[in-house]
């Protein structure tokens, strides 16, 4: 559950949100609605820990794992499936640690980083970005292409994909600029649970 008590948020002298009492169980699917410049992001700042209510409390659990999407990406070389393979942090670094062991023949650390692998079911993580991208209108050669290649628009789905990508128990998704499709958001919520 997360709980806000007595919450109050600013931005310099601006009063954004003032005696927020609310909770949220699991499960729950809540939507943030306002203006350009009337807090959400801001909220989403102190959730993700990165900034501070300026008054009362919020309670998160201690374990919570919170997946966002980026509002912005540089124009990065990687190909797009490995740039949404990514984000599940875990997976990329045991992958990473696998290919590593292979080129320096350390066979240990291979097996190693297999039977981490078989254990957090991440041999299927390939085909997981692939399904999410193909979802978000990204056909198998677009797969391929470096994350420079796409425009604003397709790297917000990139963001998007990288973030369903990352296992979470809270999603916070914050719509700027680019509207998303109708089609998008019907496959958007067959990924939320």
């Amino acid at each position: 559950m997360i709980a806000f008590r007595n919450f109050a948020l600013r931005r310099g002298e601006r009063l954004l949100l003032s005696d927020v009492d609310l909770s949220l169980h699991a499960g729950a699917r809540v939507g943030v609605i306002g203006r350009n410049g009337c807090g959400k992001s801001s909220l989403f700042a102190v959730i993700l820990g990165e900034h501070e209510a300026d008054r009362g409390d919020i309670d998160l659990p201690n374990k919570l794992r919170v997946a966002s999407v980026a509002q912005e990406t540089p124009p990065l070389p990687e190909p797009a499936l490995e740039f949404v393979l990514g984000g599940d942090a875990e997976l990329h670094a045991v992958i990473r640690a696998e290919a590593e062991a292979t080129a320096a023949e350390d066979w240990d650390a291979v097996a190693e980083a297999h039977q981490k692998l078989a254990a957090m079911n991440g041999y299927d993580g390939e085909a997981r970005a692939g399904r999410l991208l193909h979802g978000l209108g990204f056909d198998a050669e677009a797969q391929t292409r470096p994350v420079a290649a796409f425009s604003g628009g397709w790297r917000a789905r990139l963001n998007l994909a990288r973030a369903l990508m990352m296992p979470s128990d809270l999603l916070l998704l914050a719509k700027r600029g680019h509207p998303r499709p109708q089609k998008i958001l019907t496959r958007l919520r067959g990924n939320v649970r």
